[in-house]
């Protein structure tokens, strides 16, 4: 897809270079338009991850980034400003996903296409191990129930702490470290069956 052709400061993995932040900072609205050109693809695919369909992972995108733009004063350059913009937008799609969950109360789409559109991602084959395709974990995430995917989504991919994700999920730490477990253990029973079974059951 295009991208700016001018971040002569990024690296291979941030996506913008500090100048390019730093003109937004200075409220600079074409260095804006050009950092979410930048970034789009990035963050409309967090937001997919966790809420699996596409109108509304574009709606908590949309969210996100104007947050970020209303927010820019507070990234001091700690870290990657993706990673920031990154958080931003799980808050967006969780904020999303607890707006839908009101207005359902119970998740009917079962649709594991969605996640199979979204581009692989090194952290992602890094947690799915060499023996599996990161489609297949891709797909096995999508049959996850929501609060264990979002959670192993936020420890796994995208290195979130057990202390981050209870406070993005408003659930206490001890919550959110039973969720990663539950959410671990069903990922290993979905992808490694004959493993995930009595080690004395025989194979065929």
């Amino acid at each position: 897809m295009k991208r700016p052709n001018d971040h002569r400061g990024a690296t291979s993995k941030e996506l913008v270079s500090p100048e390019l932040v730093d003109r937004c900072k200075r409220g600079d609205e074409a260095a804006w338009s050009e950092l979410v050109e930048a970034t789009h693809r990035e963050v409309f695919t967090v937001c997919l991850r966790i809420l699996r369909d596409r109108d509304d992972a574009a709606e908590a995108t949309q969210d996100a980034f104007l947050k970020a733009w209303r927010g820019l004063s507070r990234f001091r350059g700690d870290s990657m400003f993706t990673t920031w913009l990154y958080r931003v937008a799980v808050n967006a799609a969780i904020s999303k996903q607890r707006s839908r969950a009101r207005r359902r109360m119970h998740e009917t789409d079962t649709d594991d296409e969605m996640l199979s559109q979204v581009p692989s991602a090194a952290s992602v084959e890094a947690a799915a191990g060499a023996r599996i395709e990161v489609a297949q974990l891709e797909k096995a995430l999508g049959r996850l129930p929501e609060h264990y995917r979002t959670a192993v989504m936020l420890r796994d991919v995208y290195g979130m702490s057990i202390e981050e994700i209870a406070q993005e999920t408003d659930i206490s730490a001890t919550a959110a470290k039973v969720r990663v477990h539950r959410g671990r253990k069903r990922l290993k029973e979905m992808m490694y069956p004959d493993e995930a079974g009595s080690p004395q059951r025989s194979s065929e």
